[in-house]
């Protein structure tokens, strides 16, 4: 294939995975990381991703003031919108760290919170083999999974990517990102 091929043999980013397989997911975005790379922002929202709000600098937010907190969220949530045409609907707290006022803020700035239930902890970069079986074990409906994209080499998790999320598609699984419910 050429380089210009959307979806090459061999992915090389979870997006050329998740595009192979047709598959949706939700990416939560550092401001800074994604005010350098809008263009892969771009591509996360024009394949049908969702794009949400992960600060702009990943700080721990329970020892930051508010209005640092909202700094963050605001900044970011502006890159996201320049990049996708819309601001996030979803924030997830950096280190899964709340605390009251990222609650509150987030809810001023009109997104809901999300977590995870399986830490796949590719981050530590420990095997492929172990971020396939953490993804494994913990499979079930309902379930949120936890990878990284950026942030250092992510090729453990890319390769985990392809190997589990074919295998879960065949064992009946559907991958689903939260949709919001206005009342």
């Amino acid at each position: 294939p050429s380089t210009t091929d959307p979806t090459p043999a061999t992915p090389r980013t979870s997006c050329d995975t998740l595009a192979r397989y047709e598959v949706r997911a939700m990416f939560f975005v550092c401001g800074e990381m994604a005010s350098y790379h809008r263009d892969l922002v771009s591509r996360m929202a024009d394949e049908g991703h969702v794009v949400g709000n992960h600060t702009w600098s990943h700080p721990l937010l329970t020892r930051l003031r508010r209005s640092r907190i909202r700094s963050e969220m605001e900044r970011t949530s502006d890159v996201v919108e320049k990049a996708c045409g819309d601001r996030p609907e979803w924030f997830r707290a950096p280190y899964g760290a709340w605390n009251r006022a990222a609650f509150q803020l987030g809810a001023e700035l009109g997104m809901e919170p999300l977590a995870w239930t399986v830490d796949t902890l590719d981050w530590t970069e420990p095997g492929t083999r172990t971020i396939v079986g953490r993804v494994e074990d913990g499979a079930a409906p309902g379930v949120v999974v936890l990878s990284h994209d950026a942030g250092g080499d992510r090729s453990q998790s890319v390769r985990a990517l392809r190997s589990y999320l074919p295998e879960l598609l065949d064992s009946g699984y559907h991958v689903t990102v939260p949709r919001r419910q206005y009342v």
